[in-house]
């Protein structure tokens, strides 16, 4: 059997009708867009046709989108544009998030405190969701940034961003909501205006669009300035000669994601569940992280944990029996400690060690289902084995 890829949450293969839109803007239509002549007005029409696309699928205004080189620069520049924007008209110096965000978000609120921001970490409960009561004592007139994440990387869960908008405007009605929804594009709705945010992060390499694109939605007259300067780019928000190849391919694999969203999810949902259900039947000392409810998490996201086993051991191999795998974020592949996500859910530290996520594609079947729910079992029965457990 050909290798299985089972680590879609850490990226997606380009859909080959993406690179196929794409391919023109490498080779024929290379002009600059900023640029008054023939090739660059070229460029500019596709940026623009792009961005009007994005913006209808989005529900919103083409000047609400900006493009940036990913999740992680639009998380960045959503939350530090904002935060100094506020600060600026004097409203405060108070943020707000999760203690299970992205990285992305962590740092770049860790960093704001550094600069003389304060911050308030959410807690979680044991599926991974926000504590709303937290959110409503936490927000109040010195707040400025309530930054939630759609759906968890790690552990799938969904939170209630919607709601928690609503709560942190009754706190404060001038507070600037953002929410990361890089995992979530692919699955959920994620249309601004229904989950009531100020602020949208999305990534193209997380529904088989091109790696190095993202956007920041940005609603009109929400408090927010730029970070990356040195050009009019982007009406002066984001500056930099655009990647047009990459605008374009987001905008088809935006395109491809809504239109297949009910069929990606009912296929992946029904082989998520398979995992869910029977991998702990057959492995015994298996911890589902998340939530137990499928419902209540991304439709492709299993994750769990061994007792007795260390999980890198089992992502190797994983490999070794041609299975790709991931412990959680790709982000932080490498890292000694265990997963921030898994550790304020309330797991210990020696069981988020033994963490194991599988995560699910458009084109994962049924087959490569049986083959990991025949070549798991056995390989954490060895290592456990190995380790006298």
């Amino acid at each position: 059997m050909p290798r299985i890829y089972l680590d879609h949450a850490a990226t997606t293969p380009p859909d080959p009708r993406v690179v196929e839109a794409m391919l023109p803007f490498f080779t024929t239509h290379w002009g600059n867009p900023s640029s008054i002549y023939l090739e660059g007005q070229e460029a500019r029409r596709a940026v623009d046709a792009a961005r009007k696309t994005i913006a209808d699928l989005l529900g919103a205004s083409p000047k609400e989108i900006v493009f940036t080189s990913g999740g992680t620069e639009s998380d960045n520049a959503a939350i530090r544009g904002a935060a100094f924007a506020q600060r600026a008209r004097g409203r405060g110096n108070h943020i707000v998030t999760t203690a299970i965000e992205h990285h992305a978000v962590l740092h770049t609120v860790e960093q704001l405190e550094r600069e003389g921001f304060r911050a308030t970490y959410l807690p979680v409960d044991r599926d991974g969701v926000v504590s709303l009561d937290a959110l409503a004592e936490a927000v109040g007139p010195e707040t400025i940034v309530v930054s939630i994440m759609t759906a968890n990387n790690e552990v799938g869960t969904i939170q209630p961003v919607a709601e928690a908008a609503r709560i942190a405007r009754e706190r404060n009605p001038r507070v600037v909501v953002h929410t990361d929804a890089v995992q979530a594009a692919g699955s959920l709705d994620i249309t601004p205006a229904k989950l009531g945010v100020d602020l949208l992060s999305l990534a193209g390499h997380k529904i088989y669009g091109p790696k190095g694109i993202g956007l920041l939605y940005i609603k009109n007259r929400t408090p927010w300035q730029p970070f990356i300067l040195g050009g009019s780019q982007e009406k002066e928000r984001r500056a930099g000669t655009e990647n047009v190849p990459g605008i374009v391919g987001l905008a088809v694999a935006m395109q491809l994601a809504w239109q297949e969203r009910d069929a990606f999810n009912a296929h992946a949902s029904r082989l998520r569940n398979r995992l869910l259900f029977e991998l702990p039947e057959r492995i015994p000392d298996t911890v589902i992280t998340g939530p137990s409810d499928p419902e209540r998490r991304l439709p492709n996201n299993f994750s769990c944990c061994f007792r007795n086993v260390e999980g890198e051991s089992v992502l190797l191999a994983l490999d070794m029996a041609d299975i790709a795998a991931s412990s959680g974020s790709a982000c932080t592949t490498g890292a000694l400690e265990p997963s921030h996500v898994l550790t304020a859910m309330g797991i210990d530290r020696d069981l988020a060690h033994a963490s194991l996520r599988l995560t699910l594609g458009r084109h994962t079947t049924d087959a490569e289902i049986d083959r990991v729910l025949d070549v798991l079992p056995g390989i954490v029965q060895k290592l456990r084995a190995l380790a006298g457990a």
